[in-house]
C-alpha cells in the first residue's frame, strides 16, 4: 500500500486569514507592529516557536514567548468561532482517496494536535487519516521526523510514500525523508520556492493532484 501524507494549512484548508490575524494579535501583545501578511505566510508550515523566531530573530526570548502566547490565544478564539474552510474540491478528493484500498492517508502539519483535531472533526475527516503527526510531538519542518513517524505508524515503505504540501518546508521535509514529493501551487509559497526546494512535481488543482497520485502510486507500489 502507498502512504499519502498531506500538509494541512495551505494544502487542504485555507487558514491564511486566521494565521495572519493571530500573528498580528501576537505582535501587538508583545508591543510590536504587525508584519505584512506576505511575510507571515512565508513561515506557514513551521512550528509556531520556530516561525516566530524566524520572523523576529533579534527579539528576546521573552518577546518571542509573548508573540507565541498572543498568537495561540487569538487563533483558539478564531477557530472556535469559525474553523478554517477547506479548499473547494479538497473534501471530495480526500473522500475518493480514502475509499481506495491501495492507499493509506496521513497528516504532517505544523499545527498543534488540538488544532488539527478541531479542524478534522469540523470537516468530517475523522476516519480518513491513519496517522496524525503534529508540531506537538516533533521538531519543526523541514526535519523529517513527522514523515518517519507516519511511515512507522502505518507500516508503510519509504519507497511508496508521497508527501504533499504547499511550502518549501513540506518539500524539504519530504526530500530529507527520501520520499516522493508533490507540491501544490495554490498555497502560501510561490512556485519558484517549491521548485528550488526540489519538488518532484507541482500541480495546479485537485484534479491534477489526483491524476498525479494515480500515476505515481502505480510507479511506486
Amino acid at each position: 500500500m502507498a502512504l499519502v501524507i498531506f500538509d494541512v494549512d495551505g494544502t487542504i484548508c485555507d487558514s491564511q486569514a486566521h494565521i495572519t490575524h493571530a500573528m498580528g494579535i501576537g505582535f501587538e501583545a508583545a508591543g510590536l507592529a504587525p508584519l505584512p501578511a506576505s511575510q507571515v505566510l512565508g513561515i506557514v508550515g513551521l512550528s509556531l516557536p520556530e516561525a516566530v523566531s524566524r520572523l523576529v530573530p533579534d527579539a528576546s526570548a521573552v518577546t518571542q514567548a509573548a508573540i507565541v502566547a498572543g498568537y495561540k490565544d487569538s487563533y483558539k478564539t478564531a477557530r472556535a468561532a469559525s474553523p478554517a474552510p477547506l479548499y473547494p474540491g479538497a473534501k471530495a478528493l480526500l473522500d475518493r482517496l480514502h475509499a481506495r484500498d491501495e492507499l493509506m492517508l496521513a497528516v504532517a502539519t505544523g499545527k498543534s494536535r488540538r488544532g488539527l483535531r478541531a479542524l478534522i472533526d469540523h470537516h468530517g475527516l475523522e476516519r480518513h487519516f491513519l496517522s496524525l503527526q503534529t508540531a506537538d510531538d516533533h521538531p519543526s519542518k523541514p526535519h523529517p521526523s513527522m514523515i518517519g513517524a507516519a511511515i512507522a505508524e502505518t507500516g508503510a515503505d519509504q519507497a511508496s510514500t508521497i508527501m504533499i504540501g504547499d511550502t518549501s518546508f513540506d518539500i524539504e521535509m519530504g526530500r530529507a525523508a527520501g520520499v516522493y514529493t508533490i507540491a501544490v501551487s495554490w498555497g502560501y509559497h510561490p512556485v519558484a520556492a517549491l521548485q528550488k526546494a526540489g519538488a518532484h512535481e507541482i500541480v495546479d488543482d485537485f484534479d491534477a493532484l489526483e491524476t498525479a497520485l494515480f500515476r505515481v502510486t502505480k510507479e511506486l507500489v
